[in-house]
C-alpha cells in the first residue's frame, strides 16, 4: 500500500461551488488532451474544468503575467481529473517505467508493482474514493501549465510536464551556471510569482503543478494558517 502523502491529513469543508469550463478564448489549451489521447476513461467529464473561483484567480495570474510580459499566455495542459482517470494515469505511469527497464508491465512481481508504483507517485497522486482524501486534480482546484510567449512557443522550462525526474523539482537549475539552466530557472520563477500573486500556491516537487483551497495547497500555508481547512473536496461534474 502507497503511504498516505502529508496533505492528506488537512480536514476539508467543501464549499459547494460548482465547476466551470475553462474560457477557450482566454487561455491557451493542450489540444488534442494529453490523457484523452492516451485513452484515459473521462466519461461524459471533461479536463477543461474548474471550480469558479479558480478559473477567476486564473484570470488574474494571466492578468499578471501579461503586464510584466506583453502577449505572452498560460498554457494549461491539464485540469479536472476525475479519480478514474487519475487510477489510469498511474497505471500507465507504472507500465511505462516498466518498459524503459525492458520488463512486461502484465508481468511484473509484486515487488516490481511496488517498485514501479513509488515511482509513479513521485508525480501522480494516490487515486482514492475516500472523500477525505480525493486526489488534488480531482477537486477542480488544481491546474498543470507551462507559458507560451508572444509568438505562441512554449517557454523553456529545462523539462516537460510530467517528466518523472529531478528535473521536475521547482529548484532543480536554481544553481546552475549555463544560460540554459539560468533562463530555464527564471521562467520557472516567473509563472510561480504570476500563479503566488493569485492565490496559488505550487506543489513542492513538481514546478507545472498549482492549486488554491484543496488541501494540498493549505497545507503548503500551514506556517501561515495551521489551523487551515480546505474548501474544495472531490467535485462532482
Amino acid at each position: 500500500m502507497p503511504v498516505a502523502k502529508p496533505y492528506t491529513r488537512i480536514p476539508i469543508r467543501e464549499c459547494g461551488e460548482p465547476l466551470a469550463t475553462i474560457p477557450r478564448d482566454v487561455f491557451a489549451l493542450t489540444e488534442p488532451h494529453p490523457y484523452a489521447t492516451l485513452g484515459a476513461p473521462y466519461g461524459d467529464a471533461s479536463p477543461w474544468m474548474l471550480r469558479l473561483s479558480v478559473i477567476e484567480a486564473l484570470k488574474a495570474a494571466q492578468n499578471a503575467l501579461q503586464s510584466r510580459k506583453p502577449g505572452w499566455k498560460i498554457l494549461l495542459f491539464d485540469a479536472y481529473r476525475p479519480n478514474a482517470v487519475q487510477a489510469f494515469m498511474v497505471e500507465h505511469e507504472m507500465a511505462s517505467l516498466a518498459r524503459a527497464e525492458g520488463l512486461d508491465p502484465a508481468k511484473l512481481s509484486e515487488a516490481e508493482r511496488e517498485k514501479f508504483l513509488a515511482m509513479a507517485l513521485r508525480i501522480f497522486a494516490v487515486p482514492s474514493d475516500d472523500p477525505a482524501t480525493p486526489p488534488p486534480h480531482s477537486t477542480g482546484a488544481v491546474v498543470d501549465c507551462t507559458l507560451i510567449d508572444e509568438a505562441g512557443h512554449e517557454v523553456d522550462m529545462g523539462s516537460p510536464i510530467d517528466e518523472n525526474s529531478g528535473r521536475s523539482l521547482p529548484d532543480h537549475f536554481a544553481a546552475a551556471i549555463d544560460e540554459a539552466g539560468r533562463r530555464a530557472h527564471a521562467n520557472r520563477s516567473l509563472l510561480n510569482e504570476i500563479m503566488e500573486s493569485a492565490g496559488f500556491r505550487r506543489n513542492p516537487s513538481e514546478w507545472w503543478h498549482f492549486s488554491q483551497g484543496d488541501q494540498l495547497a493549505t497545507w503548503i500555508d500551514r506556517e501561515r494558517n495551521p489551523n487551515g481547512v480546505a474548501r474544495f473536496g472531490r467535485a462532482c461534474k
